[in-house]
């Protein structure tokens, strides 16, 4: 007889687990306001700099996202390390306020800062994917990644307008200490988790030899390949356009700073429906038809920003609304990729190939921060702005010319299209 599953929200540490995103996740979206913010208002930063602060956060997926994923395989236990991720992160956004008070912040400082919650967010991202694959039973996955969606999704409801009351309160350097706060709750949260971690660490067999393999498995996985090369265009671009849209809502559409987070909080608001939708979606349609349909909303939110304007009124009703549709649509992408990358990947290369997604999909957006600094000077910012959406059409053919195209079923069906060994779960598995 199979062992009934636990649901996860009466599992103490699972909720542990989920509190620790949900306040960290808080944080970080006031810090996504606040430091463009202080970067662009305290310290009058220009669109190349603002393309740089915006790489610096995402360039470490370059640098370390490929090691740091053989080396989440290679470790039995990775909640300590992502407790350690939290608390230098913490101590790192403290710095903000702290340098401004003193006198010292510069644009070098926040680039540094950046960078250095970065590296800890690639490092912890890495080591939470098999973690969390480790724990949670299969059948409840695609909840759990559901469930860490909501978590973002409400964050980027609540962030957006407690960053604005902070910012006009407190000046935007002061409201990062928000940021600082939540991450060392969140360490707090994450150690007080109880539940042995009992994942097998892999035989080590060479750093580059071990990183290969996860490469040659996302490469030649047609599902897999596709699912990233999808990820990578509409992250550049989307990273491009974050780059350029605090100065082109201050600048351009006049937008005082509490409302600069709207389209942030519509996002949120349709991402939280999303996350509600997803795994619905999926048990009724299968995950390959959720991915393919929502696609199709993703240009949506890039020509919405780009072509805002008139009344203060109508700039904001066009960028929230389309955010709010544009939400649903890639929350529930999100939650599917999630589900089938943990489907379809072999087992004891779960770390690998997460790791080398995120160094695609996650490190071209520090080109995207680039490339939006770039267009911004050389076009202008509106017109750099179409230059993205134009370009997030190129998303909805890269997935829909892939085999995830052919073949779409329920994430259940015994003849899924993976080509790769399926790690086994057990049902009973306690949970982290």
């Amino acid at each position: 007889m199979t062992t009934p599953l636990i649901p996860l929200r009466r599992q103490r540490d699972y909720r542990l687990l989920w509190s620790a995103r949900a306040i960290s996740e808080t944080g970080s979206e006031v810090a996504k306001l606040a430091v463009p913010l202080t970067a662009a208002v305290t310290l009058d930063a220009s669109p190349i700099e603002m393309g740089v602060l915006a790489a610096a956060s995402t360039f470490p997926f370059l640098l370390v996202g490929l090691p740091s994923g053989a080396m989440a395989d290679r470790v039995a236990r990775r909640r300590p390390v992502m407790v350690a991720c939290e608390l230098i992160s913490g101590l790192t956004a403290l710095s903000v306020p702290l340098a401004w008070l003193g006198g010292l912040l510069t644009i070098p400082w926040l680039i540094a800062v950046a960078f250095t919650i970065g590296m800890c967010t690639v490092v912890f991202r890495t080591f939470n994917t098999p973690h969390l694959a480790t724990v949670v039973a299969a059948p409840q996955r695609t909840a759990a990644i559901a469930g860490f969606q909501s978590v973002f999704s409400v964050a980027q409801m609540g962030g957006p307008g407690l960053a604005g009351m902070l910012v006009a309160l407190l000046t935007a350097p002061v409201a990062v200490v928000v940021n600082a706060i939540t991450f060392l709750v969140s360490a707090v949260c994450l150690r007080a988790i109880r539940t042995p971690e009992n994942a097998a660490a892999t035989a080590k067999r060479g750093l580059a030899r071990e990183i290969g393999e996860g490469m040659r498995v996302l490469v030649n996985h047609p599902v897999l390949r596709a699912l990233c090369m999808t990820g990578m265009i509409v992250n550049v671009l989307g990273a491009a356009e974050m780059a350029l849209y605090v100065l082109f809502a201050v600048n351009i559409l006049g937008l005082p700073a509490p409302l600069v987070g709207v389209a942030a909080i519509g996002f949120g608001v349709g991402g939280l429906i999303g996350a509600v939708l997803a795994s619905r979606l999926a048990a009724r349609f299968g995950e390959n038809k959720v991915l393919l349909g929502s696609v199709l909303f993703f240009p949506l939110g890039f020509a919405a920003t780009a072509g805002a304007g008139g009344p203060l009124w109508l700039a904001l009703c066009q960028i929230a609304g389309a955010e709010v549709i544009t939400g649903v649509a890639v929350v529930s992408y999100s939650v599917c990729a999630g589900s089938v990358t943990m489907r379809e990947a072999p087992d004891g290369l779960l770390g690998r190939v997460n790791a080398t997604t995120n160094f695609a999909t996650q490190g071209v957006m520090a080109l995207g921060g680039i490339l939006g600094g770039v267009l911004g000077e050389l076009l202008g910012l509106r017109p750099a702005l179409w230059v993205c959406a134009a370009g997030s059409l190129l998303c909805i053919v890269s997935l829909w010319l892939s085999p995830i195209r052919r073949g779409a079923r329920p994430a259940a069906a015994e003849d899924s299209p993976s080509t790769a060994q399926h790690p086994q779960s057990d049902p009973a598995a306690s949970h982290t």
